[in-house]
């Protein structure tokens, strides 16, 4: 027989494998499950034992050359339904389609199926067919389509495999009993079950108690079939061995007997909320492993080493995450998670599951490795930690220490000692300069060699931003990869900044939606420094950092320029150029952006430096080129530093050579007399506009904009300060006429 077993994304491995388990020697992993051959013991048993697994379809028929919905219907009416179906009886067909020409939906499929299925019914027994149930049929049939190939199945399993049946009341958040499992079989600790001396076992957010209950299941050997309270399909279709049914049952109940006598089993679960706690408690009675488990009502955050049950152990949960509490609570309770894992558990590792991966930055503990799964429509990430000891911890820094004297001590490469030099000769003349201005953030090195081209910023004397510009295609990428190495050791070598704080984007052309695209979700800020003011930068989610280097000299000049002013700041991006303005005594501020992401860290920004949103400074989520024809307040000062390419749902695309002209005109509107309007572009072939130079005053400052560190590269922008001009009347002079 082959038989299909449904499952959640990401956990067909599992389910391969308890196949397997269940005596099929062919099994293949397909886009939506596992598919299987087997016998019908081999099915039986496969139901009994899957934890993973959703539901189980046994094939009755395929048909490789079907070409239409009118074939597909003949081909149904052609097959004996009658060997699995009485007219006595209900039925119900579903249908799913994939890579199908010929069918567009489901539900009509399923009815051709079904007219098929009955008309052949009324023609074996006169007129006679079986009855529609969709609610609670006696036999459930399926019909698959993918391309031409059309499988029919009957269900072997009947209701969800999930469906335990230990759980009635429940809390408002839950975990189905397939994904517990997978849950708890990604963890360490499954580990130590299959060597059958399970380690001790925790979860310490347990609400409703299911990971506990199904770690219980598991540790006691207890197949999920024997608690099941409704009987699985398969015993009502013909074929059934009852015999061979009841043997499969008294082995699962031998083994779980062996497992409570050999196994010293420990599993503690609590949480901060006690109808919880008894909601766990009444589940896991109902599971049979109540005895099994130590419940507590207890708030993790408030554990100390004396709650601990051991010196090593197992902790799987699934914590409260952004769906069910409020931004500020979540990010402070994930943020105790990780003190009291690294203050209490140290030895132990741990499992925890989140709907929102940001959250998981505040543990402050890198995963040892991650497993995505989806829990009602979320995506959900299971982090897998090594919480170290102090003298684990204290030996892997011995490690790292000495790994990184010999790379120190190894010869570089004849590419990297060249890099090498040339970062150390830049550094020697940059350094001294920069300190002297109080500048901690500057570019060392931009393609000064052209066969390594990179950019490489260095940021506090502690950070490294290195983005290395895309080989062109003609270039061999294992070679690029080998030049990329190089420039790292070099980097390192030349620094002394650590590999670990060497951050490498590659940065390429970028258009439309793509130049904002995430590259990470570690949500690490660092703090950096410029014109006195406090800057956060990140160095692993976006392309670039928070902070453009070689706007450095424009934003001191607004600081200077902004004293009593009131201040616009377009494309404001993480509002830098607006606290420079602050700063510099700007009466007023406005800021502008698309981003609610850039807005957020702007105000960030803001608030790091001990300025307030709530008087005098205002965000707008906004389209700049839509908010400056929407609005009519006028400004002392404006920064307008554009994207060179952009879209807009609302609107055509932004290319600021070609629109820039129109952009100018529309910021100038918002010009108060004698305002001054700073436009800046990063598109090194920009052209200001003929219309812009006869109707404005210009002048380009960009020389007086282009800091030590960027001379080499004067194009890396353009800067030009921008006024109305001036008109001026003459009055006209009286001429007196005499005779």
């Amino acid at each position: 027989m082959i038989f299909f077993a449904a499952c959640a994304a990401n956990q067909g491995d599992l389910v391969a494998e308890e196949a397997r388990k269940a005596g099929s020697e062919d099994v293949r992993q397909t886009q939506s499950g596992v598919e299987f051959e087997g016998t019908w013991e081999t099915g039986m048993r496969f139901c009994l034992y899957s934890r993973i697994a959703s539901r189980l379809l046994m094939a009755l028929y395929i048909d490789e050359d079907t070409a239409s919905d009118d074939e597909l219907y003949e081909s149904t009416m052609a097959l004996p339904w009658e060997d699995w179906i009485t007219p006595d009886r209900t039925m119900k067909v579903t249908c799913t389609t994939q890579s199908c020409r010929w069918i567009r939906n489901n539900h009509y499929a399923a009815l051709r199926v079904k007219d098929g299925i009955c008309d052949h019914m009324k023609e074996k027994f006169e007129g006679l067919r079986p009855d529609i149930d969709t609610e609670h049929p006696d036999v459930e049939f399926h019909v698959h389509v993918q391309g031409d190939v059309v499988k029919w199945y009957v269900d072997f399993s009947g209701e969800a495999l999930h469906q335990r049946g230990y759980r009635d009341e429940q809390t408002d958040a839950v975990l189905k009993e397939h994904l517990a499992a997978a849950l708890v079989s990604r963890s360490e600790w499954k580990r130590s079950v299959n060597d059958g001396n399970p380690g001790i076992f925790m979860d310490p957010f347990c609400g409703s108690g299911t990971i506990a209950i199904e770690a219980a299941l598991m540790a006691a050997d207890i197949a999920p079939g024997l608690i099941r309270k409704r009987p699985y399909a398969f015993q009502s279709l013909p074929g059934f061995d009852e015999a061979l049914w009841k043997s499969l049952r008294e082995e699962a109940e031998n083994r779980r007997r062996k497992a409570l006598d050999e196994r010293d089993i420990r599993i503690y679960a609590s949480d901060i909320s006690g109808r919880a706690v008894k909601i766990a408690k009444e589940a896991a009675e109902r599971a049979g492993v109540r005895e099994l488990i130590d419940f507590r009502e207890k708030d993790f955050t408030l554990f100390t080493e004396k709650d601990v049950p051991g010196e090593h152990g197992y902790i799987v949960t699934d914590p409260p995450y952004g769906e069910r509490m409020r931004v500020e609570d979540i990010d402070r309770l994930y943020t105790e998670i990780g003190t009291i894992l690294q203050t209490c558990f140290k030895g132990w590792r741990a499992t925890i599951l989140t709907g929102s991966s940001d959250l998981l930055t505040n543990i402050d503990m890198k995963p040892d490795r991650t497993n995505t799964l989806y829990n009602g429509g979320i995506l959900c990430q299971a982090a897998h930690y090594i919480i170290f000891t102090d003298a684990e911890k204290e030996a892997l820094i011995e490690r790292a220490k000495e790994r990184k004297r010999q790379r120190l001590e190894a010869p570089l490469s004849e590419g990297a000692e060249i890099v090498y030099r040339k970062i150390v000769k830049n550094l020697e003349k940059l350094k001294p300069e920069m300190e002297k201005a109080g500048v901690t953030c500057y570019r060392i090195y931009d393609a000064d060699i052209p066969e390594y081209a990179a950019a490489i910023d260095v940021y506090e004397g502690k950070w490294i931003n290195l983005s290395e510009y895309a080989a062109p295609d003609y270039i061999d990428k294992e070679k690029a990869e080998e030049r990329l190495n190089e420039i790292v050791f070099a980097t390192e070598r030349a620094t002394g900044i650590d590999l670990e704080n060497i951050f490498i984007k590659e940065r390429r052309s970028q258009k439309g939606a793509a130049q904002y695209n995430r590259l990470a979700t570690s949500n690490r800020f660092n703090i950096v420094r410029e014109n006195g003011l406090m800057l956060l930068v990140n160095f692993q989610d976006y392309l670039d950092t928070g902070v453009f280097l070689d706007h450095r000299p424009v934003r001191k000049m607004i600081q200077e320029m902004a004293e009593g002013k009131r201040f616009l700041n377009l494309f404001c991006y993480t509002g830098t150029a607006t606290l420079n303005a602050i700063k510099g005594g700007a009466v007023s501020t406005v800021s502008v952006d698309a981003s609610s992401t850039y807005l957020d860290w702007a105000i960030e920004n803001l608030k790091l430096n001990g300025y307030t949103t709530d008087i005098g400074n205002f965000f707008y989520r906004d389209d700049a080129i839509d908010w400056l024809w929407e609005t009519y307040d006028r400004y002392d000062l404006i920064f307008c530093d554009p994207p060179t390419f952009s879209n807009s749902k609302d609107r055509r695309t932004f290319d600021v050579q070609r629109d820039h002209w129109k952009l100018i005109r529309a910021a100038a509107m918002h010009l108060a007399p004698g305002g001054t309007l700073i436009f800046s572009t990063n598109f090194r072939r920009f052209r200001m506009d003929e219309r812009i130079l006869e109707d404005f005053s210009v002048e380009d400052i960009t020389d007086k904009t282009i800091g030590k560190d960027f001379e080499n590269d004067p194009n890396i922008h353009k800067c030009y300060l921008i006024k109305n001009k001036v008109k001026v009347s003459v009055p006209r002079k009286r001429v007196i006429r005499t005779r």
